[in-house]
């Protein structure tokens, strides 16, 4: 018999926490970050404090009340052998979106993590060129120990190294990807602490209570991995998927193993939506075209935002810079990332790139080690891009338009290629957004910003200009129709009426009771 807990992710879009269980052993799907319920508390001046460990986000029932974190991140004021301690193998991690990696951090260091190649490094690059958090903690992190006579405060010790976790490949991993594991920027100088790197090998089902296979799926960002588990019954976890990208063939690859599957855990990110990848407007290549056409008849400085580590974007952008004459500038994290993806292959992807030369940004060691020796010629300035407006594609986004203010446009195109607002604050970012390239009289394209009755302004989205990294409604009907399995739990979704509604079957669980199968 196999027991599925849910602690996580159940009736919400995100914050995936799911735990399978047989003869007393089981492995972890997932540990992300549940925005939805950080931002009931939280926004971006105040945070949870790192300083405290895991006692804000117990207290403020945001992380599952278990005995599985870090010894490290408990307070003297908190205790957690109350809790129950999951006899957990192994997390299988889907892909590296903080919706689904964001608490890997603060798990115990001897819960190893299954994941693709491609979402290692990922989360490693990501964790090289941010700040530091837990929930940045993904790849490796710096022990804490109570700084002051209570307890209370725990702080990072500078004599104690930077602690690897170990990772298990869903493929052999490669000797440049044990490398890149074993190092963090920086680390080089006399009084630098070291990373001591965790293991890094390919997954064997012999340390597992179920026979594990994982499977490239389609998504927004490299290396989604689906996972079939066989033990006394077949489970099948889809992760994040779409069939609508360049790699949907992936997708139906996995749905036709999948088969078998007694039970099927999928999301249902768009299952509330009435819309279809088939009217011809939403998959990735449709997007590419809409694009292209708009850049062919631009003039002036061009900018492209669309999400962080979307690399199929980018490749997108890029092919169309190349053939309309232009070069794509994008910041030094995207090229960090790049760099990293390139031990997998031994190729460094688009290496024609542009980098964009930030002001003042002389210590930043990922980028004095990494970037710059490696592409320092490829770097272009703020005056180079003002006196020479039509030769480019910058990559910006909100968070970018400080960097206006240097290069002083004159006009130009804003195409916005990401997903929808979808919280109120979003909304709020995207008048500001729209003031800003207002004041440089640059036209925004997929989206724009409207004035309602009483004053207030909002923001509409033109759909032809992003494809979502998430299957529609149709697409998870045949996904499921497809597979045909016993039992069906939708999680990851705010429509499990839907579910409901259209098949027979459907197992709702509650977050944090187990369902027997």
């Amino acid at each position: 018999m196999v027991a599925l807990t849910v602690y996580d992710g159940a009736n919400g879009i995100g914050g995936n926490k799911l735990y399978l269980e047989e003869g007393g052993k089981g492995v972890l799907l997932d540990f992300g970050k549940n925005f939805g319920k950080y931002g009931a508390f939280y926004e971006e001046f105040l945070k949870n404090r790192d300083t405290r460990g895991i006692h804000d986000l117990i207290y403020l029932d945001l992380m599952p009340k278990l005995n599985i974190y870090r010894p490290d991140l408990i307070p003297s004021d908190l205790s957690i052998s109350q809790y129950p301690s999951l006899n957990v193998a192994a997390v299988l991690l889907s892909h590296a979106h903080m919706d689904h990696c964001g608490n890997i951090g603060m798990l115990r260091k001897d819960i190893p993590i299954v994941a693709s190649p491609e979402t290692i490094v990922i989360m490693k690059g990501m964790q090289d060129t941010a700040s530091t958090s837990l929930e940045g903690d993904t790849t490796y992190f710096s022990p804490r120990q109570p700084s002051d006579e209570m307890g209370l405060y725990l702080s990072s010790v500078a004599t104690i190294n930077y602690q690897g976790r170990d990772f298990c490949c869903t493929k052999k991993p490669s000797e440049e990807l044990t490398n890149f594991l074993s190092r963090r920027p920086g680390q080089d100088g006399k009084r630098a602490k070291k990373l001591e790197p965790g293991t890094c090998s390919f997954y064997d089902n012999a340390a597992y209570p179920f026979e594990i296979s994982a499977h490239p799926v389609d998504h927004s960002i490299f290396g989604a991995t689906a996972y079939i588990l066989q033990g006394d019954t077949t489970i099948a976890y889809t992760g994040d998927f779409r069939l609508h990208g360049r790699n949907g063939d992936a997708t139906r690859d996995f749905v036709k193993k999948a088969k078998d599957a007694s039970i099927l855990i999928t999301e249902g990110t768009r299952a509330g939506r009435n819309d279809s990848p088939d009217n011809g407007t939403t998959s990735e290549k449709s997007v590419c075209e809409v694009c292209r056409d708009k850049v062919g008849s631009a003039s002036g400085l061009i900018i492209a935002d669309f999400s962080a580590r979307n690399f199929e974007r980018l490749e997108s952008f890029q092919n169309i810079a190349e053939k309309m004459g232009r070069e794509l500038v994008v910041p030094a994290k995207d090229i960090y990332m790049l760099q990293a993806l390139a031990c997998i292959d031994n190729a460094c992807k688009m290496d024609s790139l542009r980098v964009y030369s930030e002001i003042g940004n002389k210590s930043r060691k990922w980028e004095q080690e990494v970037v710059q020796p490696l592409f320092f010629d490829q770097y272009v300035n703020h005056e180079t891009i003002r006196e020479n407006p039509d030769n480019f594609i910058l990559c910006f986004s909100f968070f970018d338009m400080k960097h206006l203010l240097d290069i002083k446009p004159n006009g130009g195109t804003y195409i916005y290629s990401a997903c929808e607002a979808f919280s109120e604050e979003m909304e709020i970012d995207f008048v500001r957004l729209w003031h800003w390239l207002e004041h440089f009289k640059i036209d925004p394209v997929g989206f724009s910003v409207e004035k309602e009755d009483g004053g207030n302004y909002y923001p509409t989205f033109d759909k032809r200009f992003h494809a979502s990294g998430h299957a529609s409604r149709e697409d998870l009907k045949w996904v499921i129709d497809q597979v045909d399995p016993d039992y069906l739990v939708p999680i990851h979704t705010e429509s499990r009426d839907w579910f409901v509604k259209n098949f027979e079957n459907v197992i709702l669980v509650d977050e944090g009771i187990p369902y027997d199968f």
